[in-house]
C-alpha cells in the first residue's frame, strides 16, 4: 500500500500577522491582538514573535501582558479580516488536494497522497504552498510533512516561523523521542501530570511504556497515546464536505455590565437564541434538547439542560425555553457576568415524529418569516431588522462551542 503523505499547515501568529499587514511600521515592535477591555473581553488573543519572546501569552489579561512588556502595542481584533485571509489560504491549499481538514481558521491538514504524481514529494509541495501563501497574502506558514496526522502536526510546531519540517519513518524517533510528552497533540496538562506520576516525561518514555500501565494511569486514551508515539496512528484526514453532522450549536456572551434582572436576562437570551436559530435554519435541523450556561460575578460556571417534548427551531421558542430553564435553576445569589444558550440532540427537519397533543410545533409560515429576517440581515446588516424588545439592547455574541 502507498505510504500516506500528510501535511499540516499552521499560519504563524495568524491574527497578529494579519493586523501587521496594514501596519508595517509595527513589524519590529511587540504587538498583541486583544479583545475589547470596555466590553470585558480584555485578553490577549494573539501576539507576534517579539511579544512571545518577552513572555506575553495567549489568554492572559491585557494588564498582565503590559506588566511583562510595558511597550506592548495593543491592536483591536477584526474577525471579518481573519475570515477573509483564512479563505484565501484555504483556496491555495485546495489547488493541491480536495482532502483538506480545517483545524481552526489558521490550521489545516492535507492528505496529498494522490497528488504526488502531479506536484512531486510532500516536501516539494510544502515549499510550493509556503511560497504561494507568502506571495499572495504576505503571511508566513509553518508546514509539517509526515506519514500521519499526529506527526505532521508535530512537524508544523517543531520549527517556526516560515519553515518546513519533514518527519519520516526514518527520523521520527530521533526528532520526537527526546521531546516532552505533552508536545504530542492530545496530551493536555492534566494528562501530562498523570503520565509524569508514573515516570513518563518524554515521547520516548511513552513509546517504551507498557500499554496496560498507560491504561491504568490515564484510561483508554493511554492506548491511543502509545500508538501515536510509535508512529502507528492511522486517523484519516477528513475533507470538510465529509465532516460528521453537528451534535450541538451554542452561543454565549460576556456582557458589558453585569446582568441584574430577569428582563436583562431575557433580552440577552433572545439575542443569543437568534444566532442559534440562524444556524439551525441554515443547517435544516431541529433541536430536542436545550441548555443554559451561566457564570456569575465570582466567575463560577453553572449549566442546566432539559430534553424537550417538541423539537425547537425558532429563536423566540428557544429563548422562552432557555428563560424557563434559567428561572427554574438560578437563585440570583449574585449578578450574572456571562450567559450562553446551547441546543443539542439535533435531528433533520423532515424527521417523522410523534408530537405532543397539546403543543403545536412551529409552522412553515413562522419558519419562512424567520428565514426572511435572516435574508434581510444578510443583505443589509445584522441591525437592519430587530425585535422591538431588543431595539436598544446591544449584545456581542460569541461562539461558545459552536457546531461541535
Amino acid at each position: 500500500m502507498t505510504e500516506r503523505v500528510i501535511l499540516h499547515c499552521d499560519l504563524n501568529n495568524f491574527y497578529a500577522s494579519v493586523e501587521l499587514l496594514s501596519r508595517p511600521e509595527l513589524k519590529d515592535k511587540p504587538v498583541a491582538v486583544c479583545g475589547s477591555a470596555e466590553e470585558r473581553h480584555g485578553i490577549v488573543l494573539a501576539k507576534n514573535d517579539i511579544a512571545k519572546k518577552i513572555g506575553v501569552k495567549t489568554a492572559e489579561t491585557i494588564w498582565q501582558a503590559k506588566k511583562k512588556c510595558p511597550e506592548l502595542v495593543i491592536l483591536d481584533s477584526h474577525y471579518s479580516l481573519y475570515k477573509k485571509y483564512s479563505g484565501i489560504v484555504r483556496g491555495i491549499l485546495y489547488r493541491y488536494t480536495d482532502i483538506v481538514e480545517p483545524f481552526g481558521p489558521d490550521e489545516s491538514w492535507l492528505d496529498v497522497t494522490g497528488s504526488t504524481a502531479l506536484f512531486g514529494t510532500g516536501e516539494e509541495m510544502a515549499y510550493r504552498i509556503k511560497e504561494e501563501i507568502k506571495a499572495e497574502t504576505g503571511l508566513t506558514v509553518s508546514i509539517g510533512v509526515s506519514f500521519n496526522k499526529i506527526f505532521a502536526k508535530f512537524g508544523s510546531d517543531y520549527k517556526k516561523p516560515d519553515a518546513v519540517t519533514v518527519i519520516s519513518k526514518e527520523n521520527f524517533r530521533q526528532l520526537l523521542y527526546p521531546m516532552p510528552a505533552d508536545s504530542l497533540i492530545g496530551i493536555g496538562r492534566h494528562t501530562y501530570e498523570k503520565l509524569k506520576h508514573i515516570g513518563i516525561h518524554t515521547i520516548g518514555d511513552l513509546a517504551d511504556s507498557d500499554v496496560r500501565a498507560l491504561r491504568n494511569a490515564v484510561g483508554i486514551i493511554g492506548e491511543r497515546l502509545w500508538y501515536c508515539a510509535m508512529g502507528l496512528d492511522l486517523t484519516p484526514v477528513i475533507a470538510q464536505k465529509d465532516m460528521p453532522e453537528a451534535k450541538s450549536i451554542s452561543r454565549s456572551t460576556t456582557t458589558k455590565s453585569d446582568l441584574e434582572s430577569n428582563e436583562e436576562i431575557w433580552k440577552t437570551l433572545l439575542v443569543l437564541s437568534e444566532d442559534v436559530a440562524k444556524q439551525l435554519l441554515e443547517s435544516d435541523f431541529l433541536a430536542l434538547k436545550i441548555g443554559v450556561m451561566v457564570r456569575d460575578t465570582s466567575l463560577a460556571w453553572q449549566s442546566y439542560s432539559v430534553s424537550l417534548q417538541v423539537p425547537l427551531r425558532l429563536s423566540v421558542d428557544i429563548a422562552r425555553e432557555a428563560m424557563a430553564l434559567f428561572n427554574e435553576n438560578y437563585a440570583w445569589e449574585s449578578p450574572v457576568r456571562s450567559i450562553g444558550v446551547a441546543v443539542s440532540e439535533l435531528i433533520a427537519a423532515d424527521t417523522p415524529m410523534q408530537l405532543d397533543f397539546y403543543t403545536a410545533p412551529a409552522t412553515s409560515d413562522e419558519s419562512d418569516i424567520e428565514r426572511q429576517v435572516l435574508l434581510i440581515r444578510e443583505k443589509f446588516g445584522k441591525n437592519a431588522i430587530k425585535k422591538g424588545s431588543i431595539m436598544d439592547f446591544d449584545v456581542k455574541v460569541n461562539d461558545y462551542k459552536s457546531f461541535s
